[in-house]
């Protein structure tokens, strides 16, 4: 039988295989379908432009998300603090990894703990759902709530990712009910999240029955983590098995549509191949509050925390160009019809 890497092998490997090999999906995001109308009389200030908003009770500069990525290891905490130290100057949304690890190990916590730079920001912890038929519960996800001050919690749903992996969790009977009784228990909100291959309508329809409070769709066009998988892969048979599923999932785009179906009231994060502060801005048009980024991110943060500050304004300033180039002074008024099928 093969053995299995420690948590902390995993994320040391996830970290140093998402900056060093090709991950991407076969598939792509599905937003370069659609383009912005020009507006060569756009009657505004660019300067006087309102991107921010209001979630979970923040206040946002921009709707722009460090999605979640890493934690658990030295070099994730360095990341995660370089990431958090940004998002606070810039006054935007992180997620951050899986707290598993510092769950099972107290001691790696700290590597998860951003709060001491970024005391203001809106802060997602983040579970496995998975999790919840191998012995976690409510008094989990409060830890991991508390342990970074969290505003919320991210619970993940990688069904694809644990099958292609060496001893993955593979039981997924009955997680429906235990988010539900999670969403019931809790005392933040509590928001469903892919992790790269996008919600269906079905799935929609099942999380806002659930009591979520927002579907971070995570589509396809991004990071593949079958391919992360592939390359961390103990043995040529599992190799093979996550190389089959590169082309899987549903488009990031397809998902915010879905999720706008089977959950029409639902508030909409778009994750999944989104590269620049353009497809934030095509997100926001299909109907996302926020549109997060996780690759441009972890590369910019693994040199500097200032290489981190200008890509995140430079994504703040590219939706404000956006916005500007195509009449809408709002984020309210970049959802009236701005976008066409390309």
């Amino acid at each position: 039988m093969t053995k299995v890497a420690p948590i902390d092998q995993r994320k040391a490997d996830h970290i140093k295989i998402n900056l060093e090999q090709d991950v991407r999906s076969a598939l792509t995001s599905g937003l370069e379908k659609y383009h912005f109308i020009h507006e060569a009389l756009p009657e505004l200030d660019l300067n006087r432009l309102n991107t921010s908003l209001n979630l979970f009770g923040k206040q946002l500069a921009s709707p722009t998300l460090v999605s979640s990525m890493t934690g658990g290891t030295s070099e994730a905490e360095t990341i995660n603090l370089r990431l958090a130290e940004a998002a606070q100057e810039c006054n935007i949304a992180m997620g951050v990894g899986s707290q598993r690890a510092a769950i099972e190990h107290p001691e790696q916590a700290k590597t998860f703990q951003v709060r001491r730079v970024a005391p203001d920001i809106l802060l997602f912890a983040n579970i496995g759902a998975v999790q919840f038929n191998y012995g976690y519960g409510v008094d989990q996800c409060r830890k991991a709530v508390d342990m970074i001050q969290a505003d919320a919690l991210y619970l993940h749903l990688n069904p694809l990712q644990e099958a292609v992996q060496d001893a993955g969790d593979t039981n997924w009977i009955g997680i429906a009910k235990k988010i539900e009784e999670v969403c019931k228990k809790l005392e933040v909100p509590v928001i469903a999240k892919e992790v790269g291959w996008g919600i269906s309508e079905r799935t929609a329809k099942i999380l806002a029955d659930c009591g979520v409070q927002a579907i971070d769709v995570a589509g396809a066009g991004g990071t593949s983590w079958s391919q992360v998988e592939m390359h961390r892969a103990p043995d040529e048979f599992t190799r093979q098995l996550a190389a089959t599923f590169v082309g899987w999932g549903i488009p990031t785009a397809e998902s915010i549509l879905n999720v706008k179906k089977g959950a029409p009231e639902m508030t909409i994060f778009a994750s999944g191949g989104i590269k620049d502060g353009l497809d934030i801005a095509k997100s926001v048009a299909l109907g996302a509050t926020l549109g997060g980024m996780a690759g441009q991110f972890l590369k910019a943060a693994a040199v500097s925390t200032e290489k981190a500050v200008d890509m995140m304004k430079l994504t703040k300033r590219q939706i404000e160009v956006t916005m500007f180039a195509t009449g809408a002074g709002s984020l309210d008024e970049l959802r009236q019809g701005k976008l066409a099928v390309k």
